[in-house]
């Protein structure tokens, strides 16, 4: 499976997960000049931004290590970007990574909260 097939198979995923908890997903792949975003969605009274890791083993380390201070900077500022366009400046905010290993058919997942501050 290709890398881009591979990480938008783990999205799909991520967003299904994050339902099932009662999120609600606002949108998905969120751009800006600033960066990217792969999910951004509300639990409870939290607007939730989310990077999603997808990886088919931990041969060269857990999916979140790719989450680097380079990708945090970048995720932040696209966050706020996103924050000011929508003028959701007094909104709770949090960063969330989602891991997801896959092997076939089958995966496992991990959904670590609060994570990139």
């Amino acid at each position: 499976m290709k890398k881009t097939e591979l990480g938008q198979k783990g999205e799909k995923i991520a967003k299904v997960f994050l339902k099932k908890l009662d999120y609600v997903i606002i949108t998905q792949n969120y751009r800006c000049s600033q960066g990217e975003i792969d999910i951004i969605a509300t639990d409870k009274n939290e607007l939730v931004f989310v990077e999603v890791k997808t990886r088919c083993s931990k041969k060269y380390g857990e999916a979140r290590e790719a989450v680097n201070q380079y990708k945090k900077k970048h995720i932040k500022r696209a966050a706020m970007a996103y924050i000011t366009k929508h003028k959701l400046e007094n909104q709770w905010i949090r960063f969330d990574v989602i891991e997801i290993y896959m092997r076939d058919d089958k995966y496992s997942i991990y959904h670590i909260k609060n994570t990139l501050w």
